[in-house]
């Protein structure tokens, strides 16, 4: 099939969806403009800042997108883009989107709170408390794995039989996304000080970020990876103990520009290039040793369901919402953008693929993708040079933004797991816990043994990334449909995602034990990486199980 065929049909599905679903779902729940949003009730001029709907969407999209919506689908399609492509689209309406919405209408419903709090509210202490255990697990994960992403995308030297070479692509990408952390904070002063409209605010945002791009072009910094991943957990320690308008806000708003451009860029380069499918439709229920089922919703992950959304939505999203009214376009409709990126990325890999192969030299879904579009618009005589790194550039983008919210989300998590209901208590217990809560020392706590992690490399705990992401969604949908029926809203929409993720989920993990377990019988088993998965994924099976266990005991209650 015709790769352009194949983003029309989507894209119609998409805004179909959100025309038609998406308001079915904020009338039945009930959206209600003229209400005083936590932003504006609680505004502390650190996490809860009424903020303009696109500056919030841009930060939404920036941080759920990341890097999963390219290589997941990219990875997936060993088993034909066709199951893939349905997945992403029924996934990403009925799942993801649903997911997002319910969690950022939860939250700004309950004053901003997090999942974890709505999990006390609404389901018990004990409940929330494993909760945020396995979202403090989680966030390591994720700041360990996109650390030494990030890390390696900035990195400017790679040995190539056996000599030590500079890579310019990399230089340029590292001295941009540096020069955007810059910016992001004289935007965000400038953004806080003089209030500008929309539109002065987008070009001032647009200039900025042209004026990033082409100093990353001409002055390339070459620095190795290892520095530059001490570097990354300094910006994100920064990251996340700053008020979102000094950092988190203006440089996710930079971003969404770049990010939307890349999008739009590979969109146009579909259209006028038209590429052909060059995969099979469908390979078969079984690719190699993988299964189809779970291993395809697995890996797909971000681009049709991501339980990581949840956090930012209850985190980060729902202390800026200014109004009711944008919980729908910036909850439910960042998702499907997200899910139409998940499409592309099965578009490039069709067009790009010859054979049944990669081109060589071409090996990462980010490589991948970034060639891909770059052949397309080459045909409009833009230099395909210069648009791989511009696409390596957005690409990286997403991760760092994704890095930094994580980071945050880490810490909030950790913080609360130390918050008592009711303040009080003496002595040394009393004096651990203020200590553990102080968002100094909770950000350490999280970033510590996400560094640790790093050091072995993202490959080495990538492959539990995806379980412990969906295992999160099918958590926080039990959540969302728990509060949906104590406050007497119709939830039953989320009963259907909330099983399938659960089956998909826990077969994975006990398919990863059970291949981890077994390695310790045959000589196998490597203590560095083998053991590191086991324990890992017993803990996030454990505590999962216990959390879905009371939830659903919650919902069978009359």
């Amino acid at each position: 099939m015709n790769g352009l065929t194949i983003l029309i049909i989507s894209a119609a599905l998409l805004l179909a969806a959100y025309l038609v679903y998406g308001r079915y779902l904020a009338r039945k729940w009930g959206i209600d403009p003229n209400r005083k949003t936590p932003a504006h009730e609680l505004e502390d001029g650190m996490d809860y800042v009424p903020t303009d709907p696109g500056v919030v969407f841009g930060h939404q999209f920036a941080s759920i997108a990341g890097a999963g919506p390219i290589n997941g689908p990219i990875l997936a399609v060993m088993f034909g883009w066709v199951p893939v492509l349905l997945w992403i689209l029924v996934g990403g309406v009925f799942f993801g989107a649903v997911q997002d919405f319910a969690a950022l209408y939860a939250s700004v419903k309950n004053k901003g709170k997090t999942i974890g709090f709505i999990i006390e509210m609404y389901i018990g202490k004990t409940g929330k408390r494993l909760f945020l255990i396995f979202v403090w697990l989680f966030s390591i994960l994720v700041v360990a794995a996109f650390a030494d992403i990030v890390a390696g995308t900035f990195g400017g030297f790679d040995k190539v039989g056996g000599e030590i070479v500079k890579v310019p692509a990399n230089a340029a990408v590292a001295t941009t996304s540096v020069l955007f952390i810059v910016a992001a904070v004289g935007l965000g002063l400038f953004l806080r000080r003089f209030k500008p409209k929309a539109l002065v605010s987008t070009a001032v945002a647009c200039a900025v970020l042209v004026l990033c791009i082409a100093a990353g072009l001409w002055i390339p910094i070459y620095v190795d990876k290892g520095v530059w991943l001490y570097l990354v957990f300094a910006y994100i320690f920064l990251a996340s103990v700053t008020p979102v308008w000094a950092l988190l806000q203006p440089r996710d708003y930079l971003n969404s520009f770049l990010l939307v451009a890349m999008i739009a860029a590979a969109f146009v380069g579909v259209v006028i290039a038209a590429p052909p499918i060059n995969i099979p439709a469908f390979t078969g229920f079984k690719a190699g040793d993988s299964y189809m089922f779970p291993i395809l919703f697995v890996t797909v992950a971000c681009g049709a369901v991501s339980g990581f959304h949840s956090l930012v939505s209850s985190g980060t999203t729902s202390k800026q919402i200014a109004s009711e009214k944008h919980i729908l376009p910036i909850g439910f409709g960042s998702m499907l953008v997200e899910s139409f990126l998940a499409v592309i990325a099965v578009i490039t890999v069709g067009a790009i693929t010859i054979g049944g192969k990669l081109p060589q030299g071409i090996e990462t879904p980010p490589q991948v993708f970034a060639s891909a579009v770059a052949s397309f618009l080459v045909k409009t005589g833009l230099p395909e040079s210069i648009v791989f790194t511009l696409i390596t550039l957005s690409i990286s983008a997403f991760a760092l933004t994704s890095l930094d919210s994580v980071a945050r989300v880490g810490r909030l998590a950790f913080q609360e797991l130390f918050t008592e209901s009711e303040e009080g208590g003496k002595g040394a217990a009393a004096r651990i816990r203020n200590f553990f809560r102080d968002k100094y020392a909770a950000t350490v706590c999280t970033l510590l043994f996400g560094y640790l992690l790093a050091i072995l490399g993202y490959k080495a705990i990538w492959p539990l990334f995806g379980s412990a992401n969906q295992l999160l969604a099918a958590l926080s949908l039990i959540a969302c449909a728990v509060f949906l029926k104590k406050t007497k809203r119709k939830g039953v929409m989320l009963y259907a995602p909330m099983v399938i993720m659960l089956a998909v989920t826990f077969t994975a993990l006990a398919l990863t034990i059970l291949a981890k377990g077994g390695k310790l019988f045959d000589g196998t088993f490597n203590v560095g990486q083998d053991f590191l998965q086991l324990v890992f994924a017993v803990l996030l099976l454990g505590l999962g199980t216990m959390v879905a266990v009371q939830g659903v005991g919650r919902l069978r209650e009359r």
